[in-house]
């Protein structure tokens, strides 16, 4: 890593009570205006003020201490590379409480942060703009001076003054709307104070919206604020949010503090969505569905994403993690406990299966790199806090929690949340704070257990082998790190404790034995196990390990995926096992493929989706090579049986999963070129777009993918139609995703030169760009070069947020040559992105790993793809 920029924290002189917050948006010249008095104690005599401040002019600033003469600062000394801003005064500022005023103006942005402006168009056609925020982490300062920590938490009191026709909304209710004496057009609204809080959470919104409102059973008032016109869509979101509260309330046994929630859709939004307290904002995708237009994935992503989001009201709204170092703890947690939210109000998803093929495998294939990190990070320059919002924190964050609460019991665990959350609340807490609470509930050595997976990075790969004794079966287990790049060959080793858990062909869903390795190496006896019975590391894939079969112990287990007396879950772990292991180079990839083959009955659709991902990464792989039509031979034969028993059209009794797995196997069949479902996916498409039959909304994306992937310039003209006339962004979005699929050089440029166009919004234009670079080999070119050829443009547009991170791995993840390698890292030497850096290095390496695997194992595995369909040999 590069030199740590040298950063300070804020000095601890002067800190704020209450923030008096006025705001006066101008909603045609994109500025805005401010009035800030801010009720501050002087803990130490100073004759300055030093606070966070970036792109705000400040017009005037002074001290009144209680009961005394009002001090005017004489100089503000901007420090723009650190944010912040020194406010002088001519005398000493005392001990004591005082009223600092500081008058102020800055910019509405089109950056996605801080307040900035968000594009829409009226019912009737008109472009218009929102004024909204974006906080998190360090962005408050973009919309007024403020000591913009997590730990500097005070109370506000806010106002915003509006054009009188728009919705202005914020953290608390509105407890006066007056006219605003200077402008008839205007009004000034108020708000409630908050409670205690941090100033990433504050938010406000002003623009045109609808609302549909219901009261939880815990009496809070509960209001989803959509588009115009576009109330109904906010009606299943809110049915969610009225369960979830009380879900949560029970579950921390801590009432929600505020009195009303609101949840609003955001036209330009970069995240998914933001927690902000009593006001979560939300990408239109993450909150508005449509019965008719929606399909099931998007149902689902709405309410994982509203689980997120309201949990974060208690774990990290009402107690806070002390610096961005325990960002961890808020999103591990949330996005942990999201599943646990779904799972109680849609037992029909099974969702904790699909978390492990969305999370935790998602997880473990960033953690084997040399350039991962440990979840608890030390950062400092907001730069370096925007870096630390990945997969780390989120998925190896929540895989870890989904350990602990197994490892613990969920009554201790509850028992151990509402400790933390009532000995914390309105303040900060360290990663430490929570083990302490949840070892005092459970009694277990949680500091000491968890420090091994969140203080050092990567996870343990466990080799197992077994040996009979007469009537018993005795296990050696040795742990290693697990490394992307084959067996792990340093000096000392680290060493995890692993909660392990062993099942055996008795009884596949229940532990028959629970153990706590400790050390480099293990030997167990299971008692009465006879030889005929196989044996099953990591029941229901809990634990955050990769498990090494000896090759017998594999062997016994293959029928136990054919006959599905192993369950999903299991069969999904071991996959993806064997899978990552062939990549390191530990097992064949040939290995793996036979497993593979295995799964023809399976029913599962999260298991198909994991499966389906591997073949996808073994097939961009494989795109490099000039027998890549061999691996789309092997896709359909994999995918044609289970894609003839679910047919095209939804079955009496069939739910959830079944429209996400017929979704799945008819687009893999689709693109791979399976004649048949190539020709009635042309057949439906070409009804679709006569208006004579609509397709479902599960079945759209399959459907535009196989006849873009095999169309021409007619069809891309015809998707951008769709595009165009698409009412719901979620319909725009599914477009979007798939165009890239296109396979004609010209028609690439045409889809790149979209991607960058006023039809896509700027959040959406990395998912344009990542799928054609995720198409073809042409793609994967052509859309690197696009970056490069646009790079001023794109950085600019997502600099220090996550996008820029997102589109480069996109971009340049499936290369497989080294001397891409060097180029991807050559052309960032030259354009640094700060807050993408280890992204980079991860991508780099991901490329040197992709030509290894290519240079071991293309032969094998080109071989084995020929003599499958070889004809038997003549005896």
């Amino acid at each position: 890593m590069p030199e740590k920029r040298p950063f300070e924290r804020l000095p601890a002189e002067v800190s704020p009570l209450n923030y008096g917050l006025c705001l006066k948006p101008d909603l045609i010249d994109f500025t805005f205006e401010g009035k800030l008095e801010a009720a501050v104690r002087v803990r130490q005599a100073t004759n300055q003020i030093v606070m966070n401040c970036a792109d705000i002019d400040i017009i005037t600033a002074s001290y009144a201490p209680e009961g005394d003469e009002e001090i005017h600062a004489t100089g503000f000394n901007y420090q723009n590379e650190d944010e912040k801003v020194t406010l002088s005064f001519p005398s000493t500022l005392q001990k004591g409480t005082g009223m600092l005023k500081i008058d102020f103006v800055g910019e509405l942005n089109d950056k996605m942060k801080g307040f900035y402006r968000s594009k829409y168009t009226t019912p009737s056609g008109d472009i218009r703009y929102a004024a909204v925020t974006q906080f998190e982490a360090t962005d408050a300062r973009r919309a007024f001076p403020c000591w913009d920590e997590p730990a500097i938490k005070a109370t506000f009191d806010i106002s915003l003054v509006v054009p009188k026709d728009r919705v202005a909304l914020s953290n608390m209710n509105v407890t006066d709307r007056k006219p605003y004496p200077d402008d008839e057009n205007l009004v000034e609204v108020k708000f409630a104070r908050t409670p205690v809080m941090s100033t990433y959470l504050v938010a406000f919104v002003v623009g045109e919206y609808d609302f549909v409102e219901t009261r939880s059973s815990d009496g809070v008032l509960v209001r989803v604020y959509t588009p115009v016109g576009k109330a109904e869509q906010g009606k299943f979101a809110l049915e969610v949010a009225a369960k979830t509260l009380p879900f949560y309330k029970d579950y921390f046994n801590v009432p929600y503090p505020l009195p009303k929630i609101d949840l609003i859709a955001i036209a330009d939004f970069a995240a998914g969505a933001m927690e902000n307290w009593g006001l979560v904002t939300y990408r239109e995708t993450a909150l508005l569905i449509d019965p008719k237009n929606s399909c099931s994935s998007s149902r689902q992503w709405v309410a994982l994403v509203v689980g997120h989001e309201l949990a974060h009201q208690w774990f990290g709204n009402l107690v806070t993690m002390e610096w961005w170092t325990h960002l961890w703890l808020n999103e591990g947690f949330a996005s942990w406990i999201e599943y646990l939210c779904v799972d109680h109000c849609f037992p029909e998803y099974d969702i904790w299966t699909q978390f492990v093929s969305a999370d935790y495998t998602r997880a473990q294939e960033l953690d084997a790199l040399d350039n991962s990190h440990p979840i608890e990070v030390s950062v400092g320059h907001p730069s370096e806090v925007d870096e630390i919002f990945d997969a780390i924190s989120y998925s190896k964050g929540a895989s870890v929690i989904r350990m602990l609460h197994d490892y613990i019991g969920d009554e201790d665990f509850r028992k151990g949340m509402h400790l933390y959350l009532t000995r914390f609340q309105q303040r900060n807490a360290a990663t430490e704070d929570l083990w302490e609470s949840l070892e005092k509930a459970s009694g277990k050595p949680i500091a000491a257990v968890m420090s091994t997976w969140t203080k050092q990075m990567g996870f343990p790969l466990i080799y197992v082998e077994a040996v009979q004794q007469e009537e018993d079966k005795v296990l050696k287990l040795v742990q290693k790190k697990f490394c992307a790049s084959g067996p792990y060959s340093g000096e000392d080793c680290p060493l995890w404790m692993v909660p392990i858990s062993i099942c055996t062909s008795d009884d596949p869903s229940c532990a028959k034995m629970q153990v706590l390795m400790d050390k480099p190496e293990l030997m167990l006896v299971l008692k009465d196990v006879k030889p005929g019975q196989w044996v099953k590391l990591n029941l229901g894939t809990v634990g955050f390990y990769r498990t090494q079969y000896s090759p017998d112990m594999l062997e016994s287990l293959i029928p136990a995926i054919q006959d599905l007396s192993l369950p999903p879950v299991d069969r999904l772990g071991l996959q993806n096992d064997l899978f990552s292991l062939a990549r390191a180079g530990i097992i064949s990839t040939v290995d793996v493929l036979k497993v593979m083959e295995a799964f023809v009955n399976e029913p599962n659709y999260t298991v198909w989706s994991d499966l389906s991902c591997n073949l996808g990464i073994l097939s961009t792989l494989l795109s490099h090579t000039d027998f890549y039509e061999e691996i789309q031979v092997f896709v359909k034969d994999v995918f044609s049986p289970i894609g003839e028993r679910l047919g095209w059209d939804p079955k009496p009794g069939e739910g959830h999963l079944d429209a996400l797995l017929r979704g799945l196997v008819l687009g893999k069949l689709g693109k791979a070129g399976h004649k048949a479902t190539l020709e009635e996916a042309r057949r439906r498409f070409k009804d679709h777009v006569e208006g004579k039959h609509i397709l479902s909304a599960d079945l759209r994306s399959p459907v535009y993918v196989t006849v873009l992937k095999h169309g021409d310039g007619a069809t891309l003209d015809t998707m951008l139609k769709l595009h165009k006339q698409a009412d719901m962004q979620e319909e725009k979005n599914r477009i979007e995703r798939v165009l890239g699929a296109i396979s004609q050089p010209e028609l690439i440029q045409k889809v790149l030169t979209f991607a960058l166009s006023e039809e896509v919004r700027p959040q959406d234009t990395v998912s344009v760009i990542g799928g054609v670079a995720g198409s073809s080999k042409q793609g994967r070119r052509a859309a690197w070069k696009f970056v490069k050829d646009n790079w001023e443009e794109l950085y600019n547009r997502y600099q220090g947020g996550f996008l820029i991170s997102r589109l480069i791995k996109l971009a340049v993840d499936g290369f497989a040559i080294d001397k891409m390698a060097a180029e991807v890292k050559a052309f960032f030497e030259t354009h640094p992105a700060p807050s993408a850096e280890r992204t980079v290095q991860q991508c780099c390496e991901n490329i040197l790993l992709n030509a290894a695997w290519l240079n071991r194992d293309a032969e094998s595995i080109h071989q084995y793809l020929l003599q499958r369909k070889a004809p038997p040999a003549m005896v």
